[in-house]
């Protein structure tokens, strides 16, 4: 099993290819903003054309996994994805690959 680390951009560049594909727009028409709170956890805002919507953690999660899918070609029912929230690098994502 391999230990991939996802760093906060890459994050946001799969919540920019999730919500463009959600809301037929090109992914540079997005904006991003991830959060977290200790008692809601992680969250994103999303900016599309002046409209705001918010991303709850499984939204981020299904992000991660189309990403995951289209940009490496993981199987990505197979990974296990985990959010960090990391002094250093910000909110990273660790995901558990088979290959």
């Amino acid at each position: 099993m391999e230990r991939l680390k996802i760093s906060e951009q890459d994050i946001v560049n799969a919540l920019c290819l999730y919500i463009a594909n959600k809301k037929q727009v090109e992914p540079q028409e997005v904006e991003i903003e991830l959060m977290y709170d200790d008692d809601y956890g992680f969250s994103a805002e999303s900016y599309v054309h002046g409209r705001k919507q918010v991303l709850i953690t499984a939204n981020i999660i299904e992000a991660l996994r189309l990403w995951l899918d289209t940009q490496f070609g993981i199987d990505p029912f197979g990974a296990g994805l985990e959010l960090k929230l990391d002094d250093d690098e910000g909110i990273i994502a660790y995901a558990r690959i088979n290959r």
